[in-house]
């Protein structure tokens, strides 16, 4: 026992000596590594009287998780020593200065995201920001989708090895923010979304959408209609007039399809709207009773409606895109040639 405490006093004179990297690895050599101090004070166990054993045993072990310890703590600091050391010696960039070249632009993607978030936000939507990964339960079953469902047949979803999924809709962040907001509440959430696609100039694996809810009561679907009109009007800097088809979406009924009138020919017919004169624009709806109950909400007190924008195919509609694939090719060449302005 008494050279054990030996070892414990020589041990603390030298943690005070530590003042880099290399004199600490030789103390920890020197006290706890494979031919050590405390290993060779295990080995003296065989020296030790019989009914001591078991005693002298746990004492080393006491020994040795305490110096473990205090040499984690300190391996610690001298790591955050070292980067502050790294941190001090750094050229300092100003991140607020302006860039001498300012040629760039913004993303297609991320124009039309501004154009429309700052849109719903005049008319007082709050914005929130969905996760990428999500969790099976808040992806599907949270938006009417159990496991037995046809609609999941419609999207081939990325599933990760932890159980959880890529999101393969902005409708997974439903339930999260009913649960946050409670109602009233008036909130739009766009974000990144992900599925199995094989690649075509109209299918990409990555795309992004916009999703926006309004609960309170007496909400109807005129409600849905003026929200949908006042913001493809401001979006498009023409009036444009909307309509309703039926369509079937699990998280709402009555489901529908939302068309507008194409602002490129004012309804006469071209080749972005495919000679109709109407662009399919988003599926839309009075939110089902069921999502509203899941996200804590009473849907005898309250109603909403829901609807979810494709951000990238409004962005190649903006900008006259005919392949989706530009918009995460990250070919420079391409994206300059995307009149951005």
């Amino acid at each position: 026992m008494e050279i054990l405490d030996e070892i414990l006093k020589a041990f603390d004179v030298d943690f005070l000596s530590v003042e880099d990297e290399e004199t600490y690895n030789n103390i920890r050599v020197k006290y706890v590594g494979k031919n050590g101090l405390v290993t060779e004070a295990l080995k003296e166990i065989k020296n030790v009287a019989a009914d001591k054993k078991k005693e002298y045993g746990e004492s080393v072990n006491k020994l040795k998780n305490l110096l473990e310890s205090r040499l984690a703590d300190l391996k610690q600091k001298l790591e955050e020593k070292a980067l502050k050391r790294e941190l001090d010696e750094m050229e300092r960039v100003d991140l607020t200065t302006p860039a001498a070249d300012q040629s760039g632009s913004l993303h297609p993607v991320t124009i039309t995201r501004n154009k429309i978030v700052n849109v719903f936000k005049s008319m007082g939507f709050t914005v929130e920001d969905g996760n990428e990964i999500e969790t099976e339960y808040n992806n599907f079953e949270a938006v009417n989708i159990p496991k037995d469902h046809p609609a999941r047949d419609m999207q081939d979803t990325f599933y990760l090895a932890n159980g959880q999924v890529l999101k393969t809709h902005t409708s997974a962040s439903q339930n999260r923010i009913m649960r946050k907001y409670g109602a009233p509440l008036r909130v739009i959430f766009p974000g990144r979304c992900f599925r199995n696609e094989e690649l075509d100039a109209s299918h990409e694996n990555t795309f992004f959408q916009l999703e926006g809810m309004m609960i309170d009561k007496n909400i109807s679907i005129a409600n849905l209609i003026y929200f949908m009109k006042t913001m493809l009007s401001q979006v498009f800097g023409k009036e444009v007039e909307v309509r309703l088809r039926p369509g079937f979406f699990p998280f709402v009924e009555p489901g529908f399809e939302l068309d507008c009138s194409c602002p490129y020919c004012g309804g006469k017919g071209c080749n972005v709207c495919k000679k109709g004169g109407w662009i399919e624009l988003c599926p839309c709806g009075m939110i089902h009773p069921r999502v509203l109950e899941m996200g804590g909400i009473n849907p005898e007190e309250y109603q909403g409606f829901a609807f979810g924008l494709g951000l990238s195919r409004m962005a190649m509609m903006n900008f006259e895109i005919n392949d989706i694939r530009v918009l995460n090719g990250g070919k420079l060449k391409q994206l300059k040639q995307v009149k951005t302005k």
